[in-house]
């Protein structure tokens, strides 16, 4: 069967935290690529906020904000992966095996997970939502997240003089990943949500793949799509602009992308306030990170912590 993969990511804006790029793949029939899979799925998801008991699959934006609280976006991304991370460390072992989080000083893994759903919630939910699937032959064969932190995002801004080429390097990481698949031949069909406003991907596509050669078959403001020609498998790639909207991988590949960045974010905010007691938690986003970076530069300057380490140039 084909196989259907989103990519989206969370934390591009911010000069705190890392930058998360999630691929969520599912293989599934060929009368299903074009499918509603909000509507063949409806019995266990929802598109909106509604209070009922399903789990919401959503542009991560609309599903998660401070007010709003933790809990439908980790009720969704844990019931996605069936329950299975317990910690923060086993998510991102299961997510990122490559992740250089032991690298980021504040980092200790030990975020018991779910923090904000309870565990028979999540339990339910990934029943309900996994039985759905098998139902209509949905099978999630992949999962994977890249996590660009505040040096590595640093480095990959000077090397190339853009901040956009973040981006770039965190879908060529994944694409990889799919590139260096040989356990099987099945058509890849990937949707991924336009960086910014731009509008051509081939050389950056022809980076990550080597077998064979990238065709361009649309460039516009609406749609980038490109087919690989003469590799093993068939790729058709397609970059659109609120890709999240439209297409369900898409959409889990944000959420994931999201709630990756919100423990991390915990578990950061963690480590200075047990240094500052009463310092307040920061999402990271510009203005409230400069009143965030001068609480602790004091205290950076105390442990021999660069401004390269925490601080995001762009």
């Amino acid at each position: 069967m084909p196989w259907l993969v989103g990519i989206d990511e969370a934390g591009y804006g911010p000069n705190l935290g890392p930058l998360v790029m999630t691929a969520v793949a599912c293989q599934v029939p060929a009368a299903r690529l074009a499918a509603d899979w909000w509507h063949i799925l409806q019995n266990a998801v929802r598109s909106q906020q509604r209070s009922d008991a399903r789990m919401v699959i959503a542009d991560s934006k609309q599903v998660y904000n401070p007010q709003r609280g933790l809990a439908n976006l980790e009720c969704s991304v844990l019931a996605l992966l069936e329950a299975g991370p317990t910690t923060f460390a086993d998510l991102l072992k299961t997510l990122s095996p490559d992740a250089r989080q032991a690298d980021e000083i504040w980092y200790r893994g030990t975020t018991r997970l779910p923090v904000a759903c309870p565990v028979e919630v999540v339990a339910r939910a990934a029943s309900d939502f996994h039985s759905a699937c098998e139902r209509n032959e949905l099978r999630w064969v992949t999962i994977r997240s890249v996590l660009i932190g505040a040096e590595e995002f640093n480095f990959l801004v000077d090397e190339t003089g853009t901040k956009s080429a973040v981006l770039g390097h965190a879908l060529i990481r994944l694409l990889k990943h799919f590139a260096n698949d040989q356990t099987t031949s099945e058509a890849l069909t990937f949707f991924v949500d336009k960086h910014g406003g731009r509008n051509y991907y081939a050389a950056l596509l022809q980076e990550a793949i080597s077998d064979g050669v990238i065709m361009v078959r649309e460039e516009s403001s609406k749609r980038s799509t490109y087919q690989l020609v003469g590799g093993q498998r068939e790729w058709t790639i397609h970059f659109q602009p609120r890709a999240d909207a439209d297409h369900f991988c898409v959409a889990l590949a944000s959420m994931v992308s999201k709630y990756v960045r919100e423990i991390w974010m915990n578990e950061f905010n963690g480590f200075w306030r047990r240094h500052i007691p009463r310092l307040k938690a920061t999402a990271g986003y510009p203005v409230d990170a400069r009143r965030f970076f001068a609480e602790i530069e004091p205290l950076c300057e105390k442990l021999g912590i660069t401004k390269n380490r925490i601080w995001r140039k762009r």
